[in-house]
């Protein structure tokens, strides 16, 4: 236990009057987001976790966004660490090098919650805990999504995330590993990174398109890519002929699911995401037993049981 954390534990049990009912403690907790503006799921999440510290008046929150660079991200970190703040949640840019600014917070006595996307094997010994999805069984799932696209056999391409990115790099060796597994006879052509956004997914689907003469199925890391990839096939004129599969659904992906233009994807909410960050670090500091990797559950969803989910706000 860090000497912070210890602290706000006997802070917390010296307030416990005649009643034998504690009273609140107030949390400075700080979050350090990867790039809100890239996509709406980020943009939903930011906004779901400012309403979830609003609503409990024994949380002020301070919410920065690292906009993609990992350098400000680490600055913003350290400026964590000098403000004292309880706890730091952080959705990182790089899995691997916010590793050493982790490794800072911890020896400062500061709770590390990673959010979303955990950060490389070596940093896990610096965190609290990890609160997010399982990609690797989103990637899994897919893969499974996919075998039941293409009845068992074709030709496919995968466009991946942001490069680097702990998530998209977890996603894709779900799939991967999973694919020969239920699908032996369905090869994996080419992978090439989308960054999370449609436009560069659209442009990626379309040298595809004129590279492969044969492709019967699309992998994406998330729906925002798998729609660009599906417009780019419309717009060659054969997207009747591939089975489009992504790892997390988006809007955009829903409505092409309910036109019947998009096979499956994996259902994740990012308000989810962002209230179980935000209790697992109250957990946390409340001296609670939290588990080192803090999952949430992200089913399969295709036309055949669509109507079972929410559409997703983002």
């Amino acid at each position: 236990m860090t000497l912070k954390l210890a602290a706000a534990l006997v802070a917390t049990t010296a307030l416990i009057g005649a009643s034998g009912v504690a009273q609140a403690e107030t949390y400075k907790i700080g979050i350090t987001q990867n790039n809100v503006g890239v996509d709406s799921y980020q943009t939903t999440y930011e906004k779901a976790f400012i309403a979830a510290a609003d609503e409990n008046e024994n949380v002020e929150a301070v919410v920065l966004d690292a906009g993609g660079d990992v350098a400000r991200q680490i600055a913003q970190i350290q400026d964590l660490i000098q403000q004292n703040v309880d706890a730091i949640i952080i959705w990182p840019t790089n899995g691997k090098a916010v590793v050493p600014a982790v490794r800072k917070a911890h020896q400062a006595g500061i709770p590390v919650i990673v959010t979303n996307s955990n950060i490389a094997e070596e940093g896990l010994q610096f965190i609290a805990s990890f609160s997010g999805p399982d990609n690797i069984t989103q990637g899994a799932r897919s893969a499974e999504l996919m075998c039941e696209g293409l009845d068992g056999k074709g030709k496919i391409v995968q466009i991946s995330g942001q490069p680097g990115y702990t998530t998209a790099i977890e996603r894709a060796k779900g799939f991967e590993d999973r694919l020969p597994e239920v699908c032996p006879d369905v090869e994996l052509m080419e992978t090439q990174p989308g960054d999370w956004n449609r436009e560069k997914s659209q442009r990626v689907m379309e040298s595809f398109l004129v590279k492969y003469d044969e492709i019967d199925g699309v992998y994406a890391g998330d729906d925002n890519m798998g729609v660009g990839a599906l417009n780019a096939a419309k717009a060659a004129g054969r997207a009747g002929d591939i089975a489009f599969v992504g790892a997390t659904n988006f809007a955009v992906g829903y409505e092409a699911m309910a036109r019947g233009e998009y096979y499956g994807s994996i259902y994740q909410s990012p308000v989810d995401d962002a209230e179980a960050a935000l209790k697992t670090a109250l957990d946390v500091l409340a001296g609670k037993d939290v588990p080192a990797l803090n999952y949430f559950d992200t089913p399969k969803i295709t036309k055949a049981n669509m109507d079972e989910f929410d559409k997703p706000v983002f």
